[in-house]
């Protein structure tokens, strides 16, 4: 026996991306560069690792789901000092094992299946795991495509009123992914009336708020909430990871917060599923959460990368500078292969052997359209010399196509 709904899911846009070049074989004269996925590769903090090997004692024990009280208080005191937020550690706060993991389990405990045609809204283009969590948990999915006139912020008045009365669910990412657009309050206002409303539950990814650009931090969804006077965060969680902030990926820790009752039927959910986090990487956690010097230090790195990349690529494609993250959302120009994502992709790898992501592969068609589609992103995650000779390969590839007068 299969559960049926594992026939609903997509290819992983990276298995996908593995199929589309798998007869290429890249410039043997070049070294691989991958500016494909967006996993950090700056070295991680020592005090991180400290704490981890100064705590291996603690493997005796089973570690409790809701994480040690240390732990929970780290993580409050975070969104304290981040976003001037008092919250109730005990009761608002639960430690996960990275955003990953949480974005779809947090699905599989507020989806109610039974209800008829329950939907989860995401904006397009997205991060596959919103659209796999709806679909095992029984629900469909509707996409509110990315605006390039606002600055590829979700247009979500594509979503009409029938859909939003049966959204029981929408994801959010701010700043997002790929575009690094940041969410102004009025748009966080607009969700929050539409779930008042409606009564859906606001996910809020936020994994990449520490790698900024600008000189405000990017605005946070309880940040928000706070400000229109919810302090209760009624139907909202934020969820947000140690991964890129501190270079962690493979410790595989982040937190949720905010609604108390959704917390307390997360953690039920979790209890049962084993989703406890390891001590040794509690013990690092904490230490990383407590620690801003390198998340400082890491914003500088990511600054300093951007802005020797930047130069190079703008004369040659249409990208900006995103508001954060670490990802350029660039335009294919059109005189390339009419403009087809795909096949600069494929092109690139196979002259100057980068690698980067088609963007209509991290979209699906909606509303008529792919609004991924003549897109591509590049991840800026490896050293800044790497990512500086990408930045250079790809501009002489674009330089090798004549332009169409």
């Amino acid at each position: 026996m299969t559960n049926p709904l594992l026939q609903k899911l997509h290819p992983y846009p990276f298995e996908r991306m593995a199929a589309l070049t798998k007869d290429i074989t890249p410039n043997p004269a070049l070294r691989h560069i991958s500016l494909g996925i967006g996993e950090p590769k700056h070295p991680a903090p020592k005090l991180v690792e400290d704490a981890l090997v100064g705590s291996l004692k603690s493997l005796a024990a089973y570690p409790a789901t809701a994480g040690q009280p240390l732990l929970r208080q780290a993580c409050a005191g975070w969104l304290e000092r981040r976003y001037g937020l008092k919250l109730d550690a005990a009761t608002q706060v639960l430690p996960v094992n990275g955003s990953r993991e949480a974005l779809f389990a947090l699905a599989q405990t507020v989806i109610d299946p039974s209800q008829p045609g329950a939907t989860v809204v995401c904006p397009n283009p997205f991060y596959q795991i919103y659209e796999g969590a709806a679909l095992l948990a029984g629900a469909e999915t509707a996409f509110a495509n990315s605006d390039p006139a606002r600055n590829f912020a979700a247009d979500w008045g594509q979503i009409d009123e029938a859909t939003w009365a049966r959204t029981q669910l929408l994801y959010v990412c701010s700043p997002g992914n790929p575009t690094g657009a940041v969410m102004p309050l009025s748009e966080w206002k607009t969700l929050f009336e539409l779930s008042d409303r409606h009564g859906f539950v606001i996910a809020s990814d936020e994994c990449y708020s520490e790698i900024y650009f600008r000189e405000d931090a990017p605005l946070g969804g309880l940040e928000a909430a706070a400000k229109l006077g919810r302090t209760d965060y009624k139907n909202l969680i934020i969820l947000t990871s140690l991964s890129k902030r501190s270079n962690v990926p493979g410790m595989r820790s982040g937190f949720v917060a905010g609604d108390a009752a959704i917390i307390k039927n997360f953690l039920l959910y979790r209890t049962y599923h084993g989703s406890a986090m390891n001590p040794m990487v509690q013990a690092a956690s904490i230490a990383a959460w407590n620690d801003e010097a390198h998340v400082i230090a890491n914003r500088e790195q990511y600054r300093a990368k951007f802005a020797q990349v930047m130069p190079v690529l703008t004369p040659h494609l249409d990208v900006a500078l995103p508001d954060a993250s670490f990802y350029l959302w660039a335009a294919v120009p059109k005189h390339i292969h009419g403009g087809d994502d795909i096949a600069f992709a494929q092109q690139l790898l196979a002259q100057y052997n980068v690698t980067v992501l088609p963007g209509s592969l991290l979209a699906r068609t909606a509303h008529g359209v792919n609004p991924g589609a003549g897109r591509f992103r590049m991840a800026l995650v490896a050293e800044t010399a790497e990512c500086l000779e990408a930045a250079h390969r790809i501009a002489s590839f674009t330089q090798s196509f004549k332009a169409v007068p």
